[in-house]
């Protein structure tokens, strides 16, 4: 994908992933002791993955799916254990690395390809359906419908992705990590308004013949997501 604020900003979340939070994401992702801030986070995002796989079907046999912003696998695994051929993919090699390593025994490891790389890649091919948990909260409104609007044509029944929704206490957040210096900020979650980024999608060429269907917010302590789903209209 050739769009220069995607890039520019794809490079600050694979350096910030794969050197300097993978230690914390590993435990957070793990079932190891955490804070009582990053236990409700974890709890969020445990709702959040099961919000979006109730909204794919129950038998994924002979359906490819991208995983999209794989991390340490949890989402991945589950879409196996539905007999989906999943194609796991993350900015951070060394999150990739961990996901393999953390295969469960029931889990088929010929039903996933774990690659790290970029998740807009054409060359990864087609899917039937594509989930992104959390995974585009760093981008802002116009790059999340770019990064729709690449998917779409190699995409046959569903797109579902987070986004971070505009809320008064991710508003301030994010103003307030700009305050930081550069050297010392994580990537920031960009606040997106509902509104703003059903407009945009509905104004994005590529993105024709789709259409919103369902919509659920995750608000679990310091976690604040918001699942939505993109379908083929009729």
């Amino acid at each position: 994908m050739s769009h220069a604020p995607y890039q520019s900003r794809r490079s600050q979340i694979e350096q910030y992933f794969d050197r300097t939070a993978v230690e914390a994401w590993e435990r957070l992702t793990s079932s190891a002791p955490v804070s009582g801030i990053r236990a409700t986070v974890r709890a969020g995002r445990d709702r959040m993955r099961t919000t979006m796989l109730s909204w794919l079907p129950e038998d994924l046999r002979g359906r490819r799916v991208l995983d999209a912003g794989c991390g340490t696998g949890a989402m991945s695994f589950e879409l196996a254990r539905r007999g989906a051929e999943v194609l796991a993919i993350d900015l951070s090699p060394r999150l990739v690395e961990i996901a393999r390593q953390r295969l469960p025994a029931d889990v088929n490891a010929q039903l996933i390809d774990f690659r790290s790389g970029d998740m807009l890649d054409e060359a990864l091919g087609y899917f039937d359906h594509v989930v992104a948990m959390d995974s585009l909260i760093h981008y802002e409104p116009e790059d999340v419908v770019h990064a729709l609007g690449a998917l779409a044509p190699r995409t046959v029944d569903s797109m579902v992705i987070t986004f971070a929704p505009r809320t008064p206490l991710l508003s301030l957040m994010h103003a307030a990590g700009k305050l930081f210096p550069r050297a010392d900020r994580a990537p920031a979650i960009v606040p997106v308004a509902e509104a703003a980024l059903k407009r945009a999608a509905g104004e994005y060429r590529a993105l024709s013949g789709w259409e919103v269907g369902r919509t659920l917010r995750v608000s679990s302590g310091f976690y604040t997501s918001q699942a939505i789903e993109w379908s083929h209209a009729g």
